[in-house]
């Protein structure tokens, strides 16, 4: 093209700021609170099933939508309690350990009886140690004891524990019964696997609590 060419005049070249302006916004997003037109360089969840997904907010508002996020928003206690207890095991499918009870020719191995359950714990403890544990517990006056809360007392129960026992013997306990109910020791049986986990979570629970 000749420097006197009439097209020569209406080529125009944009500066390096007007080029840069396009990578810029790209870098920095608009804010995504409604009628906000901050920078939006901070990301939040955008909730239940949509994993990986992230809203856009600056710093203000991703700070008022954290103060209100809500995991089980939406969900009722019996959801909630379905969540916590898949999360022991991190969300992922399960199988029973040993002879698989629905295969063929397999005979479903039996539950332990109430009466063996209690043999075992006699062998376990000799000396009757827990025993006089629970009686003494028993026997202790209301005002004495520890006041707990509904999930706790329940949990102790589950570990056939009195309310006052201690972190020692709530590990121990805790061992026992995994030895009793774990389904290596019961064919795979499927209501002693169920048992278990229900020994697993009530321990969990009292460790979060401080009793462990």
């Amino acid at each position: 093209m000749k420097l006197d060419s009439k097209y020569f005049d209406s080529i125009r070249v944009g500066s390096k700021r007007e080029r840069a302006a396009p990578a810029r916004e790209e870098r920095h997003p608009r804010c995504q609170w409604k009628g906000c037109k901050g920078v939006g360089d901070h990301r939040a969840p955008r909730g239940r099933g949509q994993d990986g997904q992230y809203y856009l907010f600056c710093m203000e508002h991703v700070r008022q939508y954290n103060a209100e996020y809500n995991y089980f928003d939406g969900m009722n206690d019996a959801q909630v309690q379905d969540f916590q207890k898949d999360a022991l095991t991190g969300h992922r499918p399960t199988w029973k350990v040993g002879v698989n009870a629905k295969a063929p020719g397999a005979a479903p191995a039996a539950e332990p009886s109430p009466a063996a359950a209690s043999a075992a714990f006699r062998t376990l403890d000799p000396h009757a140690f827990f025993a006089r544990r629970a009686k003494a517990a028993r026997e202790q006056a209301p005002e004495g004891r520890r006041q707990l809360k509904p999930l706790e007392k329940k949990s102790f129960q589950t570990l056939n524990l009195p309310g006052e026992a201690t972190k020692v013997e709530i590990k121990a306990r805790f061992k026992e019964l995994v030895k009793i109910y774990h389904p290596d020791t019961n064919g795979g049986d499927a209501r002693s696997g169920d048992k278990l986990r229900e020994i697993i979570q009530a321990y969990n629970y009292l460790k979060q609590a401080g009793h462990v």
